[in-house]
């Protein structure tokens, strides 16, 4: 059985997750109490489910939530496949997102107000946030995109293999708070300074071959392979599910997107599944409003 623990911060997306899911195969269940997690499993297995994702969060009672990781454990030995994912969020988004739907965070009452409340939550989630094998901060995701992502990245069946993600962005629009590696490449020379490459991107086959021209550009792309290989398949070997390796830029248009590709097309022989996302494209190329 594979199963699939989502769990995060309310508000952050958790039920869109599950309803992905439910879409493509899994006996989906929310607001599972943890402790009723080893009964489920058994359960489901004798009634042939092979695909489970459960909701587990801050409405789970008592202190169960810091005995997940070890239920987790037990049913891994039991030989279950057991992930999870979490979805987090930044604090003023997740106000608004609560001031804009008018619902109640279960964490408030009459002497907890909603930014007491998500600070709560937070510490109360730190023991499942520390056994996650998947992050994703839905900061800045519309829900289309959230729904993309989830599909992508946690939906398919990868039968124990190591799905590593090579997502570039722009510094000045933020850093992405579910990166296992952040690598700077702003110290290469820019595209957007040169006559003709400004509204292209590195997707582009002339910003790809001014790139493809700069020693320094050469020289940093050998350095991070070379690391890279040394240490994703260590990070593999320890069971890691899921890496994201992100690059960062200006703005996200040109360096960053020429060496995610370029590292995503180096390490597709090294691993079975291999993806690329491109941040801040995506967000310009969403409709208007």
């Amino acid at each position: 059985m594979r199963l699939l623990v989502v769990s995060g911060r309310s508000g952050s997306g958790k039920s869109t997750a599950l309803h992905v899911l439910e879409d493509v195969g899994f006996t989906c269940i929310d607001n599972l109490p943890a402790g009723l997690l080893p009964a489920l499993v058994d359960e489901l297995g004798r009634g042939g489910r092979t695909r489970v994702a459960v909701g587990i969060d801050v409405r789970t009672p008592g202190d169960a939530l810091h005995s997940l990781p070890a239920r987790l454990a037990s049913l891994k030995a039991q030989g279950v496949h057991c992930e999870v994912l979490y979805l987090d969020c930044a604090d003023p988004v997740l106000l608004r997102r609560f001031s804009e739907t008018r619902r109640r965070h279960p964490l408030t009452g009459p002497d907890v107000d909603l930014p007491r409340a998500l600070a709560l939550e937070r510490d109360l989630l730190e023991p499942v946030l520390a056994v996650a094998d998947c992050r994703i901060d839905t900061t800045s995701l519309t829900l289309h995109e959230l729904r993309d992502v989830v599909q992508s990245r946690v939906a398919p069946e990868r039968h124990g293999q190591t799905s590593v993600l090579f997502l570039s962005f722009g510094y000045k629009h933020g850093v992405p708070a579910d990166a296992d590696f952040v690598f700077d490449v702003r110290c290469l020379p820019n595209p957007h300074w040169m006559a003709g490459l400004r509204q292209q991107t590195g997707l582009d086959a002339p910003v790809a071959a001014f790139l493809a021209g700069e020693p320094q550009v050469a020289a940093l792309e050998g350095d991070l392979i070379a690391f890279l290989a040394r240490w994703l398949p260590e990070l593999a070997a320890s069971g890691r599910s899921y890496l994201t390796v992100a690059l960062g830029c200006t703005g996200g248009q040109h360096r960053s997107v020429y060496l995610a590709e370029r590292l995503a097309r180096h390490f597709r022989d090294r691993f079975a599944d291999v993806q690329v996302r491109h941040r801040e494209l995506e967000r310009a190329a969403r409709p208007a409003p």
